[in-house]
């Protein structure tokens, strides 16, 4: 028995939490796929087989499927939980390279990538798919990257070279709400730029990361709002792009230390105070 929990989704890619309850060990097929998954064990363990090669898999060790691959699964042990993460080609290569070659598929999943995954997982429940779960996404992809992919991380610029630049020009796009700053992905797309190169581009620039100065930016933003007398907290979390009101008032308590009823109730005294 197989069971998918979607937690995280965009065009580029799909987050699952996948529960498998089968317990055999005869070797079954799956059918080739188009896309590329990279697979986390969090309970348990199986077997996958590509191309005669078997490789047993547990929290220690994961796997990235490449499309058209021949798979083939065994579970003698029972069950196991796992994290999929499914990423069309073209996003596969923004973090990998045009032309990425593999030095295995199976990963050792050390300590960084087990904290990349256990960050990226943070994030999807945390209901910000468009910046936080998918710059989780990116670092954990990239973790993997650096680990079975002979070929450099596209755009890693290690001088850090033209970053003051292209951290403007996202920051003059998030300020001004210009639609592709909605989502790390289409930011990156429209200033030629992948996803890593932007995301690594803020933490060296400015010391934080690129989800939290777009959150950083929106709570200003919901300031500006319930100083000027903004009613409905639900309208305002629609209006800055948060998932939701909670979303919202979580944001805002992590940046200010207050909820927005009580940061409304803050500055309507102050406002007071000095008529």
């Amino acid at each position: 028995m197989l069971s998918f929990l979607g937690l995280a989704a965009r065009p580029e890619f799909a987050v699952a939490d996948v529960d498998c309850r089968d317990d055999h060990r005869g070797w079954s097929a799956e059918r080739p796929r188009e896309d590329v998954r990279l697979v986390l064990v969090r309970r348990g363990g199986f077997r996958r087989r590509v191309r005669g090669v078997h490789v047993d898999l547990d929290r220690t060790v994961g796997y990235l499927g490449m499309p058209g691959e021949e798979e083939y699964f065994a579970h003698p042990a029972g069950g196991d939980r796992c994290t999929s993460i499914s990423l069309i080609p073209a996003f596969w290569r923004a973090l990998a390279g045009d032309a990425p070659r593999l030095e295995r598929t199976s990963l050792y999943v050390d300590g960084r990538l087990d904290l990349a995954h256990r960050r990226l997982l943070a994030a999807s429940r945390a209901a910000d798919t468009d910046y936080a779960a998918t710059e989780g996404l990116v670092s954990l992809v990239t973790e993997a990257v650096r680990q079975v992919v002979t070929t450099t991380v596209p755009g890693s610029d290690p001088a850090g070279t033209g970053d003051r630049t292209l951290v403007a020009r996202a920051r003059s796009l998030i300020g001004e709400g210009h639609p592709a700053a909605a989502g790390l992905g289409p930011l990156a797309t429209l200033l030629g730029v992948s996803p890593y190169r932007l995301s690594r581009a803020f933490t060296r620039e400015l010391g934080v990361s690129l989800t939290r100065y777009r959150n950083r930016v929106r709570v200003a933003q919901a300031l500006d709002r319930l100083e000027a007398g903004e009613p409905s907290l639900a309208a305002l979390a629609a209006d800055l792009r948060f998932s939701d009101q909670a979303h919202l008032c979580r944001t805002m308590r992590e940046h200010l230390g207050h909820t927005p009823t009580a940061l409304r109730r803050l500055l309507t005294t102050v406002e007071r105070q000095h008529r």
